[in-house]
């Protein structure tokens, strides 16, 4: 692909269309991806085309314009563009450059993460059952997506109560010498132990493929007939088990809300737009059962309209997911057969895109459209109210503009130990998960468990980056208000740290709770050592108590999630030299990282690939009394 670019800077800026219509001379009838440039360079808009000649005179047309066009096209300052072999390169480039550049005018998925699975391994002969998450590299049977991780562990439970499959890791089912409790819950046939022989087993495995290719009732049928003999033989304990079994298999079904007898796996999309805001719901169709639904909230790119949501959403959506067989939308695409095309490509198989009419399918797309209306009706009033509540608060604290961005600081340690910083962002729109940032403190200068040493370096390395990437303050990275969890200190504190990176008229209050320590009676610490304090009833103050608490909740669980790590980190990973495979010798030879630690320097001179110079300092890292 080839790349041109005119930038001119001229005294008198021409019009938007002026600017355009210069580019069509040089432009010929290949397909590609151009983006429109403000006279800061700031991209408005990033598109694809078939033919890049007649889209950019489409834009060079004075009629016709939608007003968010309209709007581009007179900000626009120069024009870039890329050329491609092909119309589906050049969506797949699109999209590439729309989550790079984020611009303004165009829609943005904002949320784009993995769905959980569940995966039945092959590599062992007694296959694993566990939930997946990620790209399909290991070598087994997956099936999913499902909608949240929790509808994930839901379907376990009750698939390893039915079939009985192991999930454990490989190393633990070699190791163990006994049945675990999972056993004796009968949620496991302890193939560990020899309790079951390998066929059997593969037995189970296979009917749990079965059925998570929805062939459900043949299962039941046959569990229902094995339970009947087992009575008959007077085998009581084994047709109660059997019993238990088809009533946990009946809960995974009801589980699943609607079961749509046509639709054997297809994603359902529909998108619902109103007042310059959008939802699409997603629902997962597998093996006939309805696996979930989640909502998006894309950025719609000032009243882009239902066609080009959804089909901007569908590209963003499935770059790092594979798509099923069949996608139900809720309208018809423009390019419906280069998304087709690419989403074909991703799957490596046939993807065929559908609107329905009429039958099941329609109406799982009507179910689908009035969870989206629902969801963004609930959106738009959690979202006003959110905005009246920054309005209060920039008010209160007496602010040139209602914020739009909040960054809420706190930190976590025990006795200095595990020390974390952590930021959460909340804005308009809520909870801005996408922006947490957590800060490992490396505290070179002060002591361990100095509040008043953290903050500084969190909000010193925090500002320092921000001045790096956007010294100019264009981008949407930088606060409109700092809050700190603290009192007059912690904000003296964060005023030095804010001005030693040049972020000086950054706004920032210190949120402490008071005297006697009670939710209701926060204090808030503005620099100069002034102190406020809103009514007890406020419900600016309630807003202020959440998002500080779910900072001291982010803050709170990396703390921990760093504690658990330290707590089973091997002391041999400490050592200089030392890596897996030497760990790996060392664990083999001794039995363990404590028999190491106490194996004298003739013994660690013995371990195959340990040599003399790193036995002297393994000894020495363990031993160092004895080497002054």
């Amino acid at each position: 692909m080839t790349e041109t670019e005119a930038n001119s800077e001229p005294v008198e800026r021409p019009a938007g269309i002026e600017v355009i219509r210069k580019y069509l001379a040089a432009l010929d009838d290949r397909p590609g991806v151009y983006r429109m440039l403000n006279d800061q360079g700031e991209v408005l808009y990033v598109g694809k085309a078939r033919s890049l000649r007649k889209r950019v005179r489409n834009y060079a047309s004075s009629t016709g314009h939608s007003r968010r066009i309209e709007l581009v096209v007179e900000q626009t300052a120069s024009m870039m563009f890329l050329t491609t072999e092909t119309e589906t390169e050049a969506l797949l480039l699109e999209q590439n450059l729309i989550k790079q550049l984020k611009p303004r005018y165009n829609v943005l998925l904002r949320d784009d993460k993995s769905f959980p699975g569940i995966m039945l391994t092959t590599a062992h002969k007694f296959p694993q059952i566990r939930k997946h998450r990620g790209r399909r590299s290991e070598k087994g049977s997956y099936f999913g997506p499902f909608a949240s991780p929790a509808s994930v562990n839901r379907t376990l439970k009750q698939l390893q109560r039915v079939f009985l499959l192991r999930s454990c890791s490989d190393s633990v089912l070699d190791s163990r010498s006994r049945p675990c409790l999972l056993h004796q819950i009968q949620r496991c046939s302890a193939p560990c132990v020899g309790l079951i022989t390998e066929n059997a087993y593969a037995d189970l495995v296979q009917d749990a493929e079965r059925f998570l290719s929805g062939k459900s009732s043949r299962i039941q049928a046959e569990l229902a007939t094995q339970m009947k003999a087992a009575s008959e033989s007077l085998e009581f304990e084994r047709a109660a088990s059997l019993r238990d079994r088809i009533k946990a298999l009946t809960q995974i079904q009801s589980a699943q809300n609607v079961n749509p007898r046509t639709v054997d796996a297809a994603d359902v999309v529909a998108v619902h737009f109103e007042g310059g805001k959008s939802c699409v719901q997603v629902f997962f169709i597998r093996a006939h059962q309805n696996w979930g639904n989640h909502a998006y909230f894309p950025r719609t790119g000032s009243w882009a309209d239902e066609t080009e949501i959804l089909e901007a959403f569908l590209v963003q959506f499935y770059s790092n997911k594979q798509p099923p067989r069949q996608v139900i939308l809720s309208h018809h695409l423009a390019s419906a057969e280069t998304v087709g095309d690419l989403l074909s490509k991703h799957r490596g198989g046939r993807v065929k895109l559908t609107v329905p009419v009429r039958g099941e399918k329609a109406a799982l797309v009507a179910g689908a459209l009035r969870n989206a209306r629902d969801a963004l009706a609930m959106k738009l009033a959690e979202s006003q109210t959110q905005v009246r509540l920054l309005q209060g608060l920039g008010e209160f604290l007496q602010l040139e503009a209602p914020p739009r961005r909040v960054e809420v600081y706190d930190n976590s340690h025990v006795q200095g130990a595990h020390q974390i910083g952590a930021m959460i962002v909340s804005g308009p729109e809520g909870f801005q998960k996408s922006g947490y940032r957590k800060f490992t403190i490396r505290n070179r200068t002060g002591k361990a468990g100095d509040d008043y040493a953290m903050m500084r370096e969190v909000l010193g390395r925090r500002f320092n980056r921000l001045m790096e990437a956007d010294p100019d303050r264009r981008g949407g990275e930088w606060p409109d208000l700092v809050l700190i969890d603290g009192g007059a200190g912690h904000v003296s504190a964060a005023c030095e740290a804010l001005a030693a990176t040049g972020a000086h008229d950054i706004p920032l209050a210190g949120v402490a709770k008071g005297r006697q320590r009670n939710a209701g009676l926060e204090e808030f610490h503005l620099p100069g050592g002034r102190v406020a304090a809103l009514r007890q009833d406020s419900p600016i103050l309630y807003f202020v108590q959440r998002i500080r608490d779910e900072a001291h909740r982010f803050a709170i669980g990396a703390h921990r999630a760093r504690r658990a790590k330290s707590m089973v980190a091997s002391p041999l990973a400490e050592i200089p030299g030392v890596g897996p495979r030497r760990k790996a010798a060392l664990m083999t030879h001794f039995g363990s990282a404590q028999a190491v630690a106490r194996a004298g320097l003739d013994d660690l001179k013995s371990v195959n690939g340990i040599s003399d110079a790193l036995a002297e300092t393994i000894y020495r890292h363990f031993q160092p009394a004895d080497h002054g």
